[in-house]
């Protein structure tokens, strides 16, 4: 038997070596664990950088990223091996919580004069917190005179770009309520755009969370689902760490369907619901102080 030579502009997989300086790098940057056996997914992924590039195979392209000009294509090349998987409401039972329990109080605070601030954390994009965004205008009729904003982030440029856009396949708008895709959803060539005021109410920003937060906290709501299940424990549990502080007291937290916080998590973080955690009402004196 002969194998078929590579087609023109196709690469092969990276070899061990090559696949574990990937992964390091990976891991460096982001927090992201590759195992061994993803060279084929690698190759995918980075196969577009390559001949965008110009390079010929992996052991240039690493050449390249280990060096002081190659800053700019290692946030490209953990962008490309980022997973970038959302639906709208996806893991509905969040966003039931959310409308039943979570938003009703904050909006009560609202109306009084308060702020109310939430973080959609990995938000790829978009679906994530325009979902949010059409619940709390379906809760709050005067959404406009209140002080509420959705911070939507992510480590990737090209998604936050489809954010901002807010223009979806119609395909993929399937999940929203019917109720609220008439208020919230316009049809139009082909596509399906967020209307106001839910598209008003969410600003994109790229981020990526293994680095520096430039943002002073003080979210009363974070959503971070199936994006740590990617990270190794040391990073997760530098994550609880950090999203307990920049939480306000009573402050929640959702995660994935496969993530939970560990009976040993360096945080004071408590149990709220189906992977929903709560930050006790009662402070510490640590609190962020952008709460107060």
């Amino acid at each position: 038997m002969t194998l078929s030579p590579l087609l023109p502009g196709a690469f092969a997989p990276p070899n061990a070596a090559e696949l574990a300086e990937i992964s390091r790098l990976l891991r460096e940057g982001a927090g992201i664990v590759i195992g061994e056996g993803k060279a084929s997914m690698v190759q995918s992924r980075l196969a577009k950088r390559l001949r965008t590039l110009g390079l010929g195979d992996y052991r240039s392209y690493l050449a390249l990223l280990n060096t002081p000009e190659g800053a700019d294509e290692r946030g490209r090349m953990l962008s490309a091996l980022t997973t970038n998987v959302t639906h709208f409401f996806r893991e509905n039972h969040h966003f039931e919580q959310l409308r039943a329990k979570v938003l009703p109080p904050l909006l009560a605070r609202a109306r009084a004069g308060g702020k109310v601030r939430i973080w959609s954390a990995g938000c790829s994009s978009g679906q994530e917190p325009y979902s949010i965004a059409m619940v709390l205008c379906d809760l709050a009729d005067d959404i406009a005179r209140l002080d509420i904003r959705i911070l939507a982030t992510d480590i990737d440029p090209e998604m936050t770009a489809l954010g901002r856009a807010a223009r979806y396949d119609p395909a993929s708008v399937e999940p929203v309520p019917v109720a609220l895709a008439r208020r919230f959803l316009a049809h139009e060539d082909h596509a399906v755009t967020v209307c106001e005021p839910a598209r008003g109410l969410v600003s994109f920003r790229e981020l990526n969370l293994h680095s520096n937060w430039p943002m002073r906290g003080g979210f009363d709501v974070i959503f971070c689902r199936n994006v740590a299940i990617y990270f190794d424990k040391p990073s997760q549990e530098t994550l609880w760490r950090r999203f307990e502080a920049a939480l306000c007291p009573g402050g929640w937290l959702f995660l994935g369907h496969s993530e939970r916080l560990p009976a040993d998590a360096p945080t004071r973080l408590v149990t709220a619901g189906i992977t929903s955690y709560r930050l006790p009402m009662a402070g510490s004196g640590t609190e962020n102080p952008q709460c107060r």
